[in-house]
């Protein structure tokens, strides 16, 4: 039994917030102690010529990166290494800073290994984040933004919001991904529409030559998807990341129907809505799964399904903090043991070959 093991039962019993803060108030600390902080990355940052990519001419020196929500504020962004991932985004970041929802708006459910949040998009606002990332850009890592809407801005000036946050954020930030598919923002997911994201894209793309994504909800139907990933890349988007949090309350058997619900539960739809994407769409853009990914197993099959890029938050809380080092070291075994020199020759390997495409670097 490792030491998170033992602590394990300690924090559980704490606030998933507060908890959250804890972690973030310890990581801020940490970085300013070498010898505390370097044997962190040396245990769990891999650094394999198996995993490399370069993609959106950006090297990713393994596919696992930080989900949006564990690095609200971009105050952790030098722990990410010690963690272990290889890229990460931060946020959601909105043009105002927000308080977000009424607490207690997060809740564990040990059990299913899951957590459910309706956090809100709360976070300092995109000046207070700008600054801090200007103190630290460019990083050796990828970072990503994932902006958002404020909850106070009405639907049809959300357009401008994201305008903000692309011409305030650009020169400190890698990429972009837009965030219409959060269940904790009135009326957002209702942005997710071929007319809406048309116009986005064309306003964003003016404003910068840096990668723009595309976040999709895992509540959506499935012939829906399959529309949409197409609109999406018609659109201009440089990619999709599939998928964010889900509104099915049922899978944890919760009696609180606000939030979205993240961690293991999110597993199988989250892999249902990559196949349906992947087989739309895959060679065109690169797509990213997110979801219930807390194993090298479940990585491997997303990777072997057209995922060029992963991100875990959940299986932290559930696995530990070794987590990320521990699949991405079981990823090389897993491409080796099926005679892959190169995360990339296993990348869409899955898809019926009918459907397959040549995938871009």
């Amino acid at each position: 039994m490792n030491i998170f093991d033992k602590i394990k039962p300690l924090i559980y019993k704490t606030d998933p917030e507060f908890a959250h803060h804890m972690v973030e108030m310890i990581f801020k600390t940490a970085r300013r102690c070498p010898l505390f902080f370097n044997p962190l990355i040396e245990k769990n940052f891999v650094d394999d010529e198996i995993l490399h990519q370069k993609i959106w001419s950006l090297e990713f020196k393994n596919p696992i990166g930080v989900a949006a929500g564990f690095d609200k504020n971009a105050t952790m962004i030098q722990a990410w290494p010690a963690l272990g991932f290889g890229w990460g985004e931060i946020g959601a970041v909105t043009p105002k800073a927000q308080e977000g929802n009424e607490k207690p708006r997060a809740w564990r459910h040990i059990e299913y290994e899951a957590v459910q949040n309706a956090y809100g998009f709360n976070n300092d606002g995109v000046e207070v984040i700008k600054n801090r990332l200007k103190k630290i850009y460019p990083f050796i890592l990828p970072i990503g933004a994932n902006i958002g809407k404020n909850k106070t801005t009405k639907e049809e000036n959300a357009i401008d919001d994201y305008k903000i946050l692309v011409k305030e954020l650009n020169d400190v930030v890698d990429f972009f991904v837009v965030n219409i598919s959060s269940p904790n923002t009135p009326g957002l997911r209702d942005l997710l529409n071929e007319e809406f994201i048309k116009n986005l894209f064309k306003e964003l793309k003016n404003l910068t030559k840096k990668p723009i994504l595309i976040k999709f909800s895992p509540d959506m139907e499935d012939d829906f998807i399959r529309n949409l990933a197409n609109i999406s890349v018609l659109a201009g988007a440089d990619g999709i990341i599939v998928t964010n949090t889900t509104i099915n309350y049922d899978l944890v058997n919760s009696n609180i129907k606000k939030g979205g619900i993240s961690g293991k539960p999110l597993a199988s739809r989250s892999f249902e809505v990559l196949k349906i994407v992947a087989n739309e769409v895959f060679g065109k853009i690169p797509i990213i799964s997110v979801g219930g990914i807390d194993s090298a197993e479940e990585a491997y099959k997303r990777i072997r399904y057209g995922a060029s890029l992963l991100q875990l938050y959940t299986a932290i809380i559930y696995k530990g903090p070794s987590i990320v080092g521990e699949i991405n070291r079981g990823l090389i075994e897993l491409l080796k043991k099926d005679g892959f020199n190169h995360i990339s020759e296993a990348i869409g390997v899955d898809i019926p070959k009918k459907l397959q495409r040549v995938i871009l670097k």
